[in-house]
């Protein structure tokens, strides 16, 4: 479920360049390096231009990466980023979509499973598929890692991110800021515990869920 990123820029060679990309690579690189297992294969949902795709492959060159995308448009940039950046731990390209039943089904196991700023532009029901198909994919204490802008019970969200919540709303309806404590429920229904929450830059936030254990055993009994 890709959305251009406000500001989306296009080079001829077909990479599309999303300036928040670029922003916060950094900071999400830094903490990832502490969620992440080592040697990882990490799977990433909505991967949108694929600039956080090539920079993590590159920052972390002893993991495996694998990006994915809904948006044939998305997929055409991503597969141009990593034509231009050689890495050989960055996988092809997949064509997922979230919001699809058993979009996880053929897929082989992960150790993490990403998605940044996805689940607000784009239907509840594709944040219902990421929680349950990453619950099949993850061994048990794998995380699932999100990234982006949520509502807190009990804790004020910034003007900032009510006027991109109002503007998302505007163009669609589905879309707009979740309630963390929603995800964290639908989450924990699929066998996902809330383990941590990271405050980013810019009013953000990285949530890392992990496959309980119980889960885990369910899943290889299945």
């Amino acid at each position: 479920m890709f959305e251009a990123p406000g500001g989306a820029e296009t080079g001829r060679d077909g990479r599309l360049f999303a300036p928040a990309a670029a922003r916060n690579a950094a900071p999400l690189a830094a903490v990832l390096e502490r969620l992440l297992p080592g040697e990882a294969t990490v799977l990433e949902l909505a991967s949108g231009s694929g600039q956080h795709a090539v920079y993590l492959a590159e920052r972390f060159p002893w993991m495996t990466w694998q990006p994915s995308d809904a948006d044939p448009a998305a997929r055409a940039s991503i597969e141009a980023w990593r034509a231009a950046a050689g890495l050989g731990n960055l996988r092809p390209v997949l064509a997922l979509d979230a919001a699809a039943p058993g979009w996880a089904a053929e897929l082989a196991p992960v150790s993490a499973v990403l998605c940044l700023n996805m689940i607000h532009i784009a239907p509840w029901e594709a944040c219902l598929g990421l929680l349950a198909g990453a619950a099949t994919l993850l061994p048990e204490g794998g995380p699932l890692i999100l990234y982006g802008p949520f509502r807190r019970a009990g804790i004020a969200t910034a003007p900032s991110n009510e006027a991109f919540d109002r503007s998302l709303r505007g163009r669609d309806r589905r879309w707009g800021l979740r309630s963390l404590e929603a995800v964290a429920e639908a989450a924990l229904a699929q066998g996902l515990e809330l383990a941590e929450i990271i405050e980013m830059p810019a009013n953000n936030l990285t949530v890392a869920l992990r496959r309980s254990a119980d889960s885990a055993a369910h899943g290889e009994a299945l």
